[in-house]
């Protein structure tokens, strides 16, 4: 083995067993995973329980009111890994010129006209109908016991509160109304309950337990009828007649948002077949270019090519190499993924890989280049350095999804959750959106919308072009890997752009470098921030990455001697992955978590 030895110490260890498996970003939601699993629930029962406990204990985080993807296999089906399609379209108002009518050049960081139709709820609808064994009111019963009776609130909501409080108090008088009880931020560790968003869950148990609803021992029925209840009912038409009222922006400026009614009866959230490739052994599948998953395949294509030797993060050889290969892949990105056919034969095609590989060399590239397909000539965003953009308003809010900045400060941003059973199902999933600084609370709902069309660019040439009806390029992007047609891990992290960059890190250091899923999560990780950002303000830093300071002094020096302009964070500030193993041949399974904001979690037996 080429690579830098895996750290004599982590922070915890690789857990193992035989019965069930479950890691997330919340200690709440891992235990609640793993109830589900010790009474008889299957990984999709314990995945959609934990879902909707992450809605409340991390509201800053996600939310009913925003998209998720997932991607998992099934034990009746696990050479055919299958894609959780729950990221929602723009609303059929929701044009270019329409914006720009508005007076933006950009679609806002927050605001409900960044909405787009909430996807996230009937995706965990939908799983638990076609996949899941548990009644719905079962599966809910664990988040609307912690709406109503409460829970602590950790100190990075509190954190969150505070720095929007005045574009509350001042602009969004809905949200202040729940989260800045007698005008106060809420200490840490607080007790917090959400009285009206336990109404919404129990509204959609009761639709699945009407007997004119289909349940009556008719289980996917039941949840097909509550289905209906959140596209059609109290929820959506208040989610509609609130919008029209102009509000704050992260522009600074007031709009009314585009959802109505139809848009939101509309959508329904489904299933897709993955996009996959072999590396070194493995079967790596992601999402279709409607997301950025395939970014990472890219990446591995490109690395594929080399030695061992280049391949290991923790060297400058290595670092290097990575950051220079993730600049490729993300060009590509940028140039040609969309809701819209893409030419994904070829961008994963080893030739491709192989040509694009020849632009690596010994220095860092401070350029944005993408490839040429055949017949296309690819797509160049507005390139526009950091610190050049717009003055904005209102705080955390107007910074989209509130991502690892440049100073490497981490504001957190999504969420993960991964579980694994006895019988062999297995699901990785990234719920986002929705997050309380994202858009006024809803009155009557306890959630507010998400801010998902910000990754949308105002520009028809554009694949990601704002569109009626189109899917934004969601950052959203777990990953399933195989070996055999087996499943073997599933992975995950929050982070926006980053969320592929570090996953890529975990990939490398446990397939490739021998690591155990606990050490390559505790390992050092860096990431690049030279291309265009998916969130608004959308800047980029040309050469840029930002680097944990336990990479090394050494290995930063000559990383900068290379020409990477860098960005030096804690030790311990990049990342949020977590991940369950399974081994076919012998039944065992594992799962780990990050350590990174002492806040996720792994259990299992």
């Amino acid at each position: 083995m080429t690579f830098s030895p895996a750290p004599a110490f982590t922070t915890r260890p690789t857990l193992r067993g035989r019965f069930g498996m479950s890691a997330s970003t919340h200690w709440l939601a891992t235990a609640t995973a793993q109830s589900v699993l010790e009474r008889d629930g299957n990984a999709f029962d314990a995945a959609t329980a934990a879902a909707f406990v992450l809605h409340l204990v991390e509201p800053h985080l996600n939310g009913p009111g925003g998209d998720m993807t997932g991607i998992f296999a099934t034990a009746e089906e696990p050479t055919r890994p299958r894609v959780m399609m729950g990221q929602g379209p723009a609303p059929a108002a929701a044009t270019i010129e329409h914006v720009r009518a508005e007076g933006l050049s950009l679609v806002p960081g927050a605001g409900a006209l960044a909405a787009a139709v909430p996807g996230a709820v009937d995706a965990w609808l939908h799983l638990l109908q076609h996949h899941g064994t548990w009644s719905l009111g079962d599966v809910l019963a664990y988040a609307i016991d912690i709406a109503e009776r409460g829970h602590e609130l950790v100190p990075r909501v509190a954190a969150t509160i505070a720095t929007v409080r005045d574009l509350f108090t001042e602009h969004w008088p809905t949200s202040a109304a729940l989260w800045l009880p007698e005008g106060r931020v809420p200490e840490p560790w607080q007790v917090v309950t959400n009285p009206e968003y336990a109404g919404v869950l129990r509204e959609l148990v009761a639709a699945a337990s009407d007997p004119d609803g289909g349940d009556g021992g008719d289980r996917a029925a039941g949840i097909a009828a509550a289905r209906q209840v959140w596209r059609t009912g109290r929820v959506a038409l208040s989610i509609a007649e609130f919008v029209r009222t102009p509000h704050r922006h992260a522009s600074g400026t007031d709009h009314a948002g585009l959802l109505t009614a139809a848009d939101l009866a509309g959508f329904e959230a489904g299933f897709e077949d993955a996009t996959s490739i072999e590396f070194r052994g493995y079967t790596i599948s992601k999402t279709g270019a409607w997301g950025q998953g395939p970014f990472l395949l890219q990446a591995l294509r490109l690395l594929d090519g080399y030695d061992d030797a280049h391949l290991d993060p923790s060297t400058e050889l290595g670092a290097h190499t990575i950051l220079e290969a993730m600049k490729l892949a993300l060009a590509d990105r940028d140039a040609y993924y969309g809701d819209a056919r893409v030419d994904l034969d070829t961008l994963l095609s080893a030739e491709y890989a192989a040509a694009r590989r020849e632009l690596i060399g010994d220095a860092a590239s401070h350029e944005f280049r993408p490839g040429t397909l055949p017949g296309t000539t690819p797509y160049v965003p507005p390139l526009v350095a950091e610190g050049a953009a717009d003055g904005t308003e209102g705080g955390a809010a107007g910074v989209g999804e509130p991502t690892v900045s440049r100073t490497g400060d981490t504001r957190g941003d999504t969420c993960h959750l991964d579980v694994v059973d006895r019988w062999g199902n297995i699901i990785a999933a990234t719920p986002s959106g929705g997050w309380l600084q994202s858009s006024p609370t809803v009155p009557g709902l306890g959630f507010c919308l998400g801010t998902r069309l910000q990754m949308t660019w105002l520009d028809e040439a554009s694949p990601a072009a704002l569109r009626p009806g189109a899917r934004p390029r969601t950052t959203l992007t777990p990953t399933l890997i195989s070996r055999d047609g087996q499943p073997v891990l599933a992975l995950g992290s929050p982070g926006g752009d980053q969320q592929d960059q570090w996953q890529l890190l975990m990939i490398l250091r446990v397939l490739v470098g021998g690591y155990t899923p606990q050490e390559a999560i505790d390992a050092p990780a860096f990431h690049t921030t030279s291309m265009p950002g998916s969130f608004w303000p959308r800047t980029w830093t040309p050469g840029g990455a930002v680097v944990e300071a336990r990479l090394g002094d050494s290995v930063i020096e000559r990383l900068r001697d290379r020409g990477h302009d860098l960005t030096v964070a804690g030790d311990w500030d990049l990342g949020r992955l977590s991940c369950v193993t399974r081994d076919p041949a012998t039944g065992a399974l594992g799962a780990a978590a990050n350590p990174r904001g002492v806040q996720g979690y792994a259990a299992g037996r």
